[in-house]
């Protein structure tokens, strides 16, 4: 049987309609209680055929028992947490069901609603964007606080009567929460220590089997892409941890190991700079040698005849 493809719900105003919803206040922003799914219509739709939004969908969600899927991640929201979709990403899953004890809110902002805004270009630079769901943010009751105080305000706004000042207001308040968000992440960088720590390690060692079984030759360096995927997270993620644990970035940690194993070769080999650079997987030597020199302010030939 052919899988259906993802229902695509172009505006919020639809997705109120598929969900049983009377019509959003504002045709661009909508802020949802869970407790309003609790009977809505949710169920009647396939979640399991998925839905894409052409729409910002942001969600604090605690008590569901079913689970959820993006990607090709599972998250069970048992726990609770903070959880960002940018548009055309798929969300799938059962959806709401009579034993869930749902509560939190879901925020939904179309990108035309930046128009002529600091944010239209601003929000492209909030990586958690492209987190899956498996990467959500785990919030103290603390930081629940503030989040939710932030979009009080955003409902309140956006359910006044509106004005020219209103667009502006509710901007502001948006772009505080994106803010508090990113702060929050970095912090979760940091606390969530063993589980971090675990990828660390599993990077370390996956570098390390990479660059000694021999096949750089063929294969070249390792990508971004393919470390994430080795390491089952998202790219996105991956270089917010390294930037708050390390402070250097994917690309910059595989060339250290690429570096690390030149001066192994330079150093405990009779390989020509040549013979090296092609072992490592370049095809040109001079770029090599270009990289060596950027990382050590050594020449491969001046490492090797310092370190004899």
């Amino acid at each position: 049987m052919t899988p259906k493809k993802p229902i695509r719900i172009k505006t919020i105003s639809q997705a109120h309609q598929l969900i049983g919803l009377p019509a959003p206040e504002h045709p661009l922003i909508s802020i949802v209680d869970y407790s309003l799914l609790q009977s809505s219509t949710t169920n009647d739709v396939s979640m399991d055929q998925g839905l894409v939004f052409d729409f910002y969908y942001i969600s604090l969600k605690k008590g569901f028992i079913n689970k959820l899927y993006y990607g090709q991640q599972t998250y069970d929201f048992d726990e609770g947490m903070l959880y960002f979709i940018a548009p055309n990403q798929i969300l799938k899953g059962a959806g709401a069901s009579p034993e869930d004890d749902l509560s939190g809110w879901v925020m939904l902002v179309h990108p035309d609603f930046f128009w002529g805004t600091s944010l239209a270009n601003k929000i492209r630079k909030y990586e958690f964007f492209d987190y899956s769901i498996s990467e959500a943010l785990f919030l103290s009751d603390k930081e629940k606080v503030i989040i939710n105080d932030i979009v009080k305000n955003i409902r309140t706004e956006y359910q006044a009567n509106l004005d020219r000042f209103s667009q502006d207001i509710i901007m502001s308040h948006l772009e505080t929460f994106l803010n508090y968000a990113e702060r929050f992440y970095q912090r979760q960088f940091i606390t969530r220590k063993i589980n971090n720590h675990q990828i660390l390690s599993k990077l370390e060692k996956l570098l390390t089997d990479y660059f000694d079984n021999g096949d750089l030759s063929t294969k070249g360096l390792p990508t971004v892409q393919y470390i994430s995927e080795a390491l089952t997270i998202s790219p996105s993620y991956l270089r917010g941890l390294l930037k708050t644990l390390t402070g250097k970035s994917t690309q910059q940690l595989i060339h250290d190991k690429l570096i690390e194993k030149a001066k192994e070769k330079l150093s405990m080999t009779d390989l020509t700079v040549s013979e090296i650079a092609y072992e490592l997987g370049f095809e040109h030597s001079q770029s090599f040698s270009k990289l060596f020199k950027a990382k050590t302010n050594q020449s491969p030939l001046d490492f090797r005849l310092s370190f004899n």
